[in-house]
């Protein structure tokens, strides 16, 4: 049976999945800005719904006691990670003596986190009001399920927040922070194409392309990771001195393969590209394409030229939006089957 949807519900879908890239690519800025401890507590910064902007109002020992509050939290976060298994992780982050070091308060920091934090709210609140609408009208299983879902991972994710901070962004809490965001991406997506009658539709094309978006679509998926990789190994370089003209040198293996599977990529969406221009003339596919193009042209400046650190953000989102095209067509794939 189809239900008819509101004008505003789908609205809100859709709104509620820009604001989720937003914080994606807002927290991509955070990071390459090193604003990333402009905030040392969390919800609140500094202790307030709106931080400060100059150093003077805040208590003399701001840093000690901000210092003794991430200590508690990241031993309440050990003690949780003992429970789950990882006790070598726990033991790892209780001797990190460094995680407790607290940064001089530094205002443009301070806003670039805070910002970041209020598109996370308002993505929030998109999430929530979804979940609200869906209960209160739209009571298919399947939205019931998306949306509880995907509010579910929502709080997950900004309980996460508050230990990325309480570690002082730790390399793999941040690499775990991207995996949740692109859940609730996946999730957001799902409630888009069951709202919109456009994306409802599916699309007809050969078993062969359908298995090369799949492969380009999990290869997309590992690069993202790879990426993440690559950006710690730079931020570990940056604190040893290295400048930008020898990162590729002293990258490592995941840089190479992240390199690599770039060509992969090209090469499976530039024949995806051709055959689909031949064949059905997608409009997906050929976004996509153009998409990669984007990607890859802002990695190979990362890479090689003397870019500003906004490439860094861009490279992230292309990589994140090209995700999100992939992974709506073969969902799209798989109705056309379902529905045949």
């Amino acid at each position: 049976m189809n239900t008819t949807y509101s004008r505003f519900f789908i609205s809100l879908n859709w709104t509620t999945l820009v604001f989720i890239y937003l914080v994606v690519i807002a927290g991509s800025f955070v990071r390459i800005s090193g604003a990333g401890m402009g905030c040392p507590d969390w919800p609140k910064c500094f202790g307030q719904y709106i931080p400060p902007t100059d150093e003077k109002v805040l208590p003399p020992d701001y840093k000690d006691i901000y210092a003794s509050k991430r200590g508690k939290k990241i031993e309440r976060f050990a003690n949780f990670l003992d429970k789950i298994g990882f006790s070598d992780v726990a033991v790892m982050l209780r001797n990190d003596k460094s995680l407790l070091i607290e940064q001089d308060f530094n205002a443009k920091k301070t806003w670039t986190e805070y910002i970041n934090r209020l598109f996370g709210v308002v993505a929030g609140f998109g999430v929530l009001f979804i979940f609200i609408a869906v209960l209160r009208k739209y009571r298919k299983r399947k939205l019931v399920t998306l949306a509880t879902s995907n509010l579910i991972i929502l709080v997950i994710q900004a309980w996460f927040g508050s230990i990325v901070v309480a570690t002082n962004l730790v390399p793999w809490t941040i690499t775990l922070h991207l995996f949740l965001a692109l859940v609730i991406i996946v999730l957001q997506l799902l409630m888009v194409i069951e709202v919109s009658r456009k994306q409802r539709l599916g699309l007809e094309t050969s078993s062969k392309i359908k298995v090369f978006v799949w492969v380009v679509l999990i290869i997309t998926f590992i690069q993202l990771f790879l990426g993440t990789q690559v950006r710690e190994s730079i931020d570990f370089l940056v604190k040893q001195g290295y400048s930008r003209q020898y990162w590729v040198n002293h990258l490592g293996v995941p840089f190479f393969i992240h390199r690599s599977f770039s060509w992969l990529v090209l090469i499976g969406m530039g024949y995806l590209y051709w055959i689909n221009k031949k064949k059905d003339n997608l409009k997906i596919l050929s976004t996509a394409f153009y998409v990669l193009i984007l990607e890859i042209i802002t990695g190979v400046l990362l890479a090689y030229a003397d870019m500003p650190g906004l490439v860094q953000t861009t490279h992230l989102l292309f990589a994140t939006i090209l995700f999100g095209i992939l992974f709506t067509a073969v969902i799209r794939f798989k109705r056309s089957v379902s529905e045949a």
